[in-house]
């Protein structure tokens, strides 16, 4: 089994580290294949860019379909799952919404907690995308403007365990969810200090992946397919995708 795992984001260190995880999760059950964004933005944080890093997302896999059995997309906000599931026979796996759904099966209610308050509206809305709103406590982050996306897993430490303890506390939470690919790696290393579960997206994705490729290898002839058409400008090998879609 070949797992494509997609950064849409431009930075290398980001997909070093979420592919070790990826690897580590996968052991010898599958081969982890890490690409990164040659173009876009070093870091996706708005729904406008997300939206922009959804289209060099599908370049990216189409590009790199040659023996893949799934798709992972390695930016929390999900850019381009929707569309690619259209274009693509085999299993695409979203970052943030394969967290939660794993977390709806760990616990009765999950929060997500990230490093940005400017991403809550969008994180809060990747959950009601899932339809399952209702089991959402909410998105906790600390009162800061910019940040260093580098270096927040180090800096922000204690401040994420401190969140996450006031989601179980204060919000109910049964699962914590790190949202943003800069805190790929934390769960682990802050999981004995809050007392609820802490996962980690990019662990969540991998492991979805193997097991939608063992339950659905194929999934030609699905209703969603796109009608087949020309298009201008796009990368040689999407657009042939694209032109063939049936």
């Amino acid at each position: 089994m070949r797992i494509l795992l997609v950064n849409p984001n431009m930075t290398v260190s980001m997909t070093e580290v979420m592919t070790k995880i990826a690897r580590d999760v996968a052991g010898d059950a599958a081969e982890i294949v890490p690409i990164t964004a040659t173009k876009g933005f070093p870091y996706i944080a708005s729904r406008a860019e997300a939206q922009i890093a959804g289209g060099i997302a599908l370049e990216m896999i189409a590009d790199n379909l040659d023996g893949i059995d799934a798709v992972v997309i390695a930016a929390f906000g999900d850019p381009g799952v929707a569309g690619a599931r259209e274009l693509f026979d085999i299993p695409v796996i979203g970052m943030a919404e394969a967290a939660v759904m794993s977390a709806a099966m760990l616990g009765e209610r999950f929060s997500i907690v990230t490093f940005s308050p400017l991403m809550t509206r969008w994180y809060a809305d990747c959950v009601e995308d899932t339809g399952l709103g209702a089991r959402f406590s909410g998105v906790r982050t600390p009162d800061l403007g910019a940040v260093d996306v580098a270096r927040v897993a180090d800096e922000l430490r204690d401040d994420l365990v401190a969140l996450a303890r006031a989601s179980v506390v204060t919000d109910g939470a049964d699962v914590i969810l790190l949202g943003g690919a800069p805190l790929a790696g934390v769960a682990p290393q802050i999981a004995d200090q809050v007392p609820a579960v802490v996962l980690d997206p990019i662990a969540a994705a991998v492991t979805q992946a193997m097991a939608l490729v063992t339950l659905s290898p194929h999934l030609v002839g699905r209703a969603c397919k796109p009608a087949a058409k020309t298009s201008v400008g796009l990368g040689a090998s999407l657009a042939g995708i694209i032109a063939k879609a049936v």
